[in-house]
């Protein structure tokens, strides 16, 4: 790795600050753990003017119950806190063991929830040093025209490989937003685009504040499950989140949402047809087929696309069916 570009570092005191350097300065990074941003910059992978530190900013670490029974979350929240905190495991399990999984324990003590949710899209082709890119002509999600994944098309196939978003989809979980013109609330979904070059849909100048998740279902189980080459500090080949509920042996309630496969986090469509039914042998292979046919892996790491697509189908039936049990 080179060493880092040089930039101005600012530490602003509050949310409201933050977004108006952001305004002040459009080419500007945030920072908060820096795991991910700071490697990259180290890469070659952008050269900001400025960094803005928003450690410092009051409240945005802290993890709050809502009026409602949720939980309101500080996109300052280190994901170390977010695997052990008690309220956190012991009626969202799937976020904590989302968090757990992420790198390794020093990395997670540093990073954070807000930098999880908005890690760049990863790539064979784009994770690589400035003289490899450079001998192979850069890609199409940096300085490029081309996608090596796809080089007939003109559309960037980068992986999101983040741990916790899948698990805050399936929870219905809705994000925070601040910028130096206003404020304004969505869900999670939403922050996504399908675009691994563009995969967030945050305006400029805009800074995510924190994320609500509301109470999950009467009986709900979720978790969290992810397949990666090493059985740490990996991203995840594919990952997949779920939360489900029973009454009488049968689904009232299925969400499951994927990572790792696709340019964007996505929540599964067309759960809802496998309500009211036992989770047997029949459902669990339909709920396969939606997962194969959703999900979207392309070449974008070492490992086989279609390798990809069997193993997050395989995930999601195995862990849809664990939970199920579990409620029964």
């Amino acid at each position: 790795m080179a060493l880092l570009p040089r930039f101005a570092l600012h530490r602003p005191a509050s949310a409201a600050d933050a977004a108006a350097m952001l305004a002040a300065y459009p080419d500007a990074r945030i920072l908060a753990g820096g795991t991910d941003l700071l490697a990259n910059l180290c890469r070659g992978l952008g050269s900001p003017s400025a960094l803005i530190d928003i450690g410092g900013i009051a409240g945005f670490s802290t993890i709050a119950a809502t009026a409602d029974g949720g939980l309101t979350l500080g996109a300052g929240v280190t994901l170390a806190t977010l695997a052990t905190h008690a309220a956190v495991g012991s009626v969202y399990p799937a976020l904590a063991a989302a968090a757990a999984d992420v790198a390794a324990p020093a990395l997670r003590s540093a990073a954070t929830l807000g930098g999880n949710l908005c890690v760049d899209t990863r790539c064979a082709y784009y994770n690589q040093s400035e003289w490899w890119r450079r001998a192979n002509d850069y890609c199409l999600k940096h300085r490029g025209e081309t996608c090596h994944v796809a080089p007939q098309g003109r559309h960037c196939h980068a992986a999101y490989c983040g741990d916790v978003a899948p698990a805050l989809l399936a929870l219905d979980a809705v994000v925070d937003l601040v910028a130096s013109d206003g404020a304004r609330s969505l869900p999670l979904g939403e922050l996504y685009a399908d675009d691994g070059a563009a995969h967030l849909r945050l305006r400029a100048g805009e800074l995510l504040t924190s994320v609500r998740i509301p109470p999950p279902p009467p009986g709900a189980r979720s978790g969290y499950r992810k397949a990666r080459i090493r059985g740490a500090m990996d991203f995840p080949l594919a990952g997949v989140a779920a939360c489900v509920a029973m009454r009488d042996g049968r689904l009232t309630h299925l969400a499951v949402a994927l990572t790792g496969t696709n340019s964007c986090p996505l929540r599964l469509e067309g759960t809802d047809a496998l309500l009211d039914a036992a989770p047997d042998e029949d459902r669990l292979a339909a709920l396969s087929r939606l997962v194969q046919k959703q999900a979207g892996p392309k070449r974008t790491t070492l490992v086989g696309a279609h390798y990809r697509r069997l193993v997050a189908a395989t995930l999601a039936t195995r862990l849809v069916g664990e939970l199920a049990a579990d409620s029964r």
